[in-house]
């Protein structure tokens, strides 16, 4: 084996060593390249490192999709913006560049069943992971309070909460869609109290906040948990017909057409 072979194969095993599997990839592709435009030795080395950092950030996002939890259905390219109010339209675009993680601040979407709540927050959600790598997780609130208890049960929700705590951003969805006993609300404060200032709560509910002693069964919890989750918060209000009640109206008016 010449010179050059020497090199090439103690390159190889290098990256492999250094585990720069895209830089593996292609740098003889880009070396034949470099040398048929003339680039500089600063200018290759950049392109490679390039090719690195792009895939690596690829497989993070891929990463935190998948623990993400996300209906990844519910995109923003898969949502009718223009059913959006205005008010709504402008929040979005604050809301996608994520400052109010940053801030540990609130996101709360009210409105009637099927006017799009959950989308919504889903497609800011996958947003904020694909173009920022934020860590965040979805659950409904029914199995959010199912594992709560089963940890309480187990002598484990400190842990569990603490382990909830790693995510930026936590999606609680259909909050009071389904009625829960007194010991899951009790669960469910507890994880607000704990997440206060220290994590934002995305949070979907078709219940006002008037309603809300019917989810916490006590005014003194329900105060405390209303407080903890508006002091520092958006709002958004979906105050719109339901999207599947259009869709379902469409097809009848198409279906009486043929």
């Amino acid at each position: 084996m010449n010179r050059t072979g020497h090199i090439k194969t103690a390159l190889i095993e290098d990256l492999k060593e250094l585990r720069l599997r895209a830089m593996l990839a292609c740098f003889e592709d880009t070396a034949r390249r470099a040398e048929k435009e003339t680039h500089s030795y600063e200018q290759y080395l950049l392109e490679l490192a390039e090719r690195e950092c792009e895939q690596r950030r690829g497989n993070r996002i891929r990463r935190l999709l998948q623990d993400s939890g996300l209906p990844l259905q519910k995109s923003l390219a898969n949502f009718d913006l223009k059913r959006l109010p205005t008010k709504v339209s402008r929040q979005l675009k604050v809301l996608l560049e994520g400052i109010f993680i940053d801030r540990k601040e609130n996101l709360l979407a009210f409105g009637n069943p099927g006017a799009g709540k959950s989308h919504l927050l889903c497609a800011i959600a996958q947003e904020l992971i694909s173009t920022r790598a934020r860590k965040i997780k979805y659950t409904t609130c029914a199995l959010l309070v199912q594992d709560l208890l089963v940890a309480k049960r187990e002598l484990q929700l400190r842990q569990e909460i603490k382990r909830l705590g790693k995510y930026e951003g936590l999606i609680i969805d259909q909050m009071g869609y389904v009625q829960q006993s007194r010991e899951e609300m009790e669960v469910l404060f507890t994880l607000l109290a704990e997440r206060y200032e220290r994590g934002s709560v995305l949070l979907t509910s078709n219940l006002p906040f008037s309603k809300w002693e019917d989810i916490f069964k006590d005014p003194m919890t329900t105060a405390a948990a209303i407080d903890r989750l508006v002091h520092h918060c958006i709002i958004l209000e979906l105050n719109i017909p339901s999207y599947r009640m259009e869709e379902a109206k469409k097809n009848r008016e198409a279906d009486s057409l043929q």
